[in-house]
């Protein structure tokens, strides 16, 4: 079972997959252009100790966003998103 939330929302150490990207700026269309797309699938790393920027893996690299960038992403928690990951 899928459930929908905002990549803000994830704790360090959780995964899902990339489900929308909200066009909100440039800023987002940048993630799109560092390959941050749909059907990704991530693992949220950590935050800063207090709390913003945010650091995910993806595609075998890391990266860090403000949580005002990441609250525009909205990803899928499932048990295939684990799978996915686990591979990173």
């Amino acid at each position: 079972m899928e459930t929908r939330k905002r990549l803000t929302e994830l704790l360090p150490g959780d995964q899902a997959i990339i489900s929308k990207i909200e066009f909100a700026d440039g800023e987002t269309v940048r993630l799109r252009d560092l390959g941050l797309n749909e059907g990704i699938p991530v693992r949220v790393v950590r935050y800063a100790p207090l709390g913003d920027p945010i650091e995910i893996k993806f595609r075998g690299f890391y990266l860090s966003m403000r949580k005002a960038i990441a609250r525009h992403v909205l990803v899928a928690e499932s048990e295939k998103a684990a799978d996915e990951v686990t591979a990173l």
